[in-house]
C-alpha cells in the first residue's frame, strides 16, 4: 500500500509519483491542509441539520493522514493510473478511488489559488496577471490533449483534430518567457478549433507595449497595444534573406521558452495521455490544475 510515510525519504521515488521534492511537498501540504480543516468543518460540522456523528464509511477508513490525502490526488494527477490500480495502490475499492479523485480535486484547486499559484481564466482579466509577473516579454500558443472518441456524433466532428489526426481538446495559454510561468489558459474547447481562430474567441485582453511571440498558427493576430513577434514566412518561389533568417532563429530562440512551459505542464500525465474520465469540465479542471502544479515547482525551485 503507498504512503506518504513509506516514500518522503525516497526522494526520486517520491520526485516520479508527485512531481514534488519533499520541501515542496511539506510547504504545498501547509496550505492544503487548511483548505481540508475548513471544507470538514463546513461538510460535517456546521452543516445545518446534521444529526450524525462525522466520521465512519468508506472514505473515514482510507487516507487517514493529510500527507496520504495529498499523496493520493498529487499521484493521480503525476502518474494517470487506471482507477482500478489507483485503488489497489492505496488499498480500496475502485468506487472510494473515484470519490476521493472528486473529493480531493477542488481541495488541491484551492490550495493552489490560495497560494497565487493559479493562472488567470478570465480573458477581460489577462492584463491584470501579465501586469503582477512583470514580464515584458511573453509568448503564447495553443497545446492540444487526446481524449477519448465522443459517442455523440456532432461532439465527433468537433472534436476531431484533423492536425493530430485523433480527438482532442484545446487550451490557449500565455506565459511570462523570463518567468516561466503560465499567466493566462484559456477555457477548454473543442480540438478542431484554429489557433488563430481561438484567440479571437477569447478577445484576451492585454497589458499595453508587451512583446507576444508566436508561431505561423496565429499568422493575422495582432491585438491593439502589443508588439507582435513573428518568424518571417518565407515567400512562395522564393528564399528568405540572410538576415530575416537570422532574425527568425533569434525569434524562435525566445519563443521556445512557451514550449517548455507546455512541457512543464504536461509533466503532469492526466494532460499528456489520452484523457479518459467522462463527468462534465473534468478535462479543464485538471489542466488548470498541472498550469497551477508547474507554477508552484518553478515559484520553489527558481525565485
Amino acid at each position: 500500500m503507498f504512503s506518504y510515510q513509506a516514500v518522503k525519504n525516497r526522494p526520486e521515488l517520491l520526485l516520479a509519483m508527485t512531481s514534488l521534492t519533499q520541501p515542496e511537498f511539506e510547504a504545498l501540504l501547509v496550505t492544503f491542509q487548511q483548505v481540508w480543516d475548513a471544507y470538514v468543518y463546513q461538510a460535517y460540522h456546521h452543516r445545518p441539520g446534521r444529526e450524525r456523528r462525522p466520521g465512519g464509511g468508506q472514505l473515514a477508513s482510507t487516507l487517514v493522514s493529510i500527507e496520504d490525502k495529498l499523496l493520493f490526488i498529487l499521484y493521480y494527477l503525476k502518474a494517470y493510473p487506471l482507477q482500478e490500480i489507483l485503488a489497489f495502490e492505496f488499498d480500496m475499492a475502485q468506487s472510494t478511488a473515484n470519490e476521493w479523485i472528486h473529493l480531493l480535486t477542488p481541495i488541491l484547486q484551492e490550495t493552489l489559488d490560495r497560494g497565487g499559484f493559479l493562472p488567470e481564466r478570465d480573458p477581460g482579466q489577462a492584463d491584470t496577471a501579465l501586469d503582477l509577473t512583470r514580464d515584458l516579454q511573453y509568448g503564447i500558443d495553443g497545446t492540444e490533449r487526446r481524449r477519448q472518441r465522443p459517442s455523440d456524433p456532432e461532439m465527433q466532428h468537433e472534436c476531431y483534430s484533423g492536425k493530430k489526426k485523433t480527438h482532442t481538446v484545446k487550451n490557449l495559454l500565455i506565459g511570462g518567457l523570463g518567468s516561466r510561468t503560465v499567466s493566462y489558459l484559456s477555457e477548454t474547447h473543442e480540438g478542431r478549433i484554429h489557433d488563430k481562430a481561438l484567440a479571437d474567441h477569447e478577445a484576451i485582453r492585454y497589458s499595453e507595449d508587451i512583446d507576444l511571440y508566436q508561431d505561423a498558427g496565429f499568422q493575422g493576430y495582432v491585438p491593439p497595444g502589443v508588439h507582435i513577434r513573428q518568424a518571417t514566412k518565407k515567400p512562395k518561389g522564393k528564399d528568405l534573406s540572410s538576415d530575416q533568417q537570422a532574425e527568425n532563429t533569434l525569434l524562435s530562440r525566445i519563443r521556445i521558452g512557451i514550449e517548455h512551459i507546455i512541457a512543464g505542464i504536461k509533466r503532469c500525465r492526466i494532460v499528456k495521455d489520452v484523457f479518459r474520465n467522462t463527468k462534465t469540465c473534468f478535462d479543464d479542471v485538471v489542466m488548470e490544475l498541472a498550469c497551477g502544479l508547474h507554477n508552484f515547482r518553478v515559484y520553489h525551485r527558481y525565485s
